[in-house]
């Protein structure tokens, strides 16, 4: 049985460049490339408590093509907490790869401690990174941050320079970080027989913002996050099989505390709108920031994040699970006419192809929910109602009655903004 090894990691101050390297023991090896901005004054040994993070989560995009528990480091050691949290990562947040693969919690990585760890830095540093995909989420952040007149620039993942023109329009500085996923190796894996599927992905770009966060002297990392992620789609024995683990509050608990134990007190990770649902998002959105962005910004992956796909300008599909998930959020604040023109005019209700989709995302006929970042059955049900309040067209199914609260707050960490 292969086992996965970390081998260890290198950053040029030069270039901004940092490479991340992987091997399978008698098998492929893998190097990542991630290209940041480097600042005028930074801390180095902050930095690299940082950098050590991304090392270890950035790990899992290649230890997944032939998963086992079996995992060791090369030159670096953690210990037991360290082992816990990787524990979490690479079992909980690999919990929908594992239901797509047929793998249990058992065929997954163990890690245990080979090791100590040092104590977290002091850290001096001010001012906040908000993450930006163009989305609903992270532009609300962003118009939140400005009516404060918050201290803020914002910053893209991407594997290039090309990003969302809409960023250019926040009014803040936009910073791309390049990241280059090793896909030459992974197209390798695949032909021997290697397995694909889906990551933990947002603590792995949490933990590049939090790098470029360091390098430019900043104290704040800002996701987007409402309260999601919690609803499973399904179980293998213990393990909850959850589309985005990675964005649930336990997870963003877990993350921020493994900065304060290993990186720096004085550092905070977080969502400002984790207290909200995704329906009350929703409505904040069309309240604050509609005006500005709502014909420019798009949560539909299959129009813009397709490999190849030139995603300047964002678009929606009007045919996926996102489209539908959000056309239900956004119906009970916006006419139909208005919401119908950013998906070209299609009223998604109609449309015979996304029936189950709907049914899914709502719960009916025992369909599964997607596997995509989508509200939960109960507040889908109720913004569905709600929409049919304003008169939008009715699904072929009968919907149950929700008594969802959206003015409901949800726990969360106090992100000051």
């Amino acid at each position: 049985m292969r086992q996965f090894v970390f081998d260890d990691y290198i950053f040029d101050p030069s270039t901004g460049e940092a490479v991340f390297r992987y091997h399978f023991d008698g098998g492929l090896e893998f190097a990542e490339r991630v290209r940041f901005t480097v600042g005028s004054d930074y801390d180095p040994a902050v930095l690299d408590r940082a950098l050590f993070l991304t090392f270890i989560l950035m790990g899992v995009s290649y230890y997944k093509t032939f998963p086992a528990p079996g995992v060791q480091f090369s030159a670096h050691t953690i210990d037991d907490w360290q082992a816990g949290f990787l524990n979490g990562v690479y079992q909980e947040g690999l919990s929908q790869f594992a239901f797509e693969n047929n793998l249990t919690r058992d065929d997954l990585a163990h890690f245990t401690a080979n090791g100590k760890a040092g104590p977290a830095l002091p850290y001096d540093g001010s001012g906040s990174i908000s993450l930006q995909s163009g989305g609903k989420d992270s532009l609300l952040v962003a118009m939140l941050l400005r009516d404060k007149q918050a201290d803020f620039s914002s910053l893209y993942v991407s594997s290039g320079q090309r990003h969302p023109a809409v960023l250019d329009t926040i009014g803040r500085p936009l910073q791309i970080v390049e990241r280059h996923i090793d896909t030459e190796k992974l197209r390798r894996a695949a032909e021997d027989g290697g397995k694909n599927g889906h990551v933990p992905i947002t603590f792995i770009i949490l933990s590049i913002a939090l790098v470029q966060a360091v390098l430019d002297g900043k104290n704040n990392v800002l996701a987007a996050i409402g309260h999601e992620g919690e609803e499973p789609h399904a179980s293998i024995g213990d393990l909850a099989v959850t589309h985005q683990w990675s964005k649930t509050w336990g997870a963003e608990q877990l993350f921020a505390e493994y900065v304060q134990r290993y990186i720096s007190p004085d550092i905070h990770v977080g969502s400002p709108l984790r207290q909200y649902s995704e329906l009350k998002i929703a409505e904040l959105f069309v309240e604050r920031a509609w005006d500005r962005f709502g014909h420019r910004f798009s949560s539909c992956n299959v129009a813009n994040y397709r490999q190849g796909a030139d995603n300047t300008e964002l678009a929606w599909c009007g045919e996926c699970p996102k489209c539908a998930n959000s056309y239900v959020l956004f119906a009970p604040f916006l006419p139909s006419v208005e919401l119908q023109s950013i998906f070209g005019g299609k009223d998604l209700f109609a449309s015979p192809s996304l029936v189950d989709v709907f049914k899914g995302l709502l719960g009916i006929d025992g369909v599964m929910k997607p596997f995509e970042c989508v509200g939960e059955v109960d507040e889908l049900r109720s913004a569905y109602h709600m929409a049919q309040a304003r008169g939008y067209t009715p699904l072929p199914f009968e919907v149950p009655v929700s008594h969802f609260d959206r003015e409901y707050e949800y726990p969360a960490q106090m992100i000051q903004l």
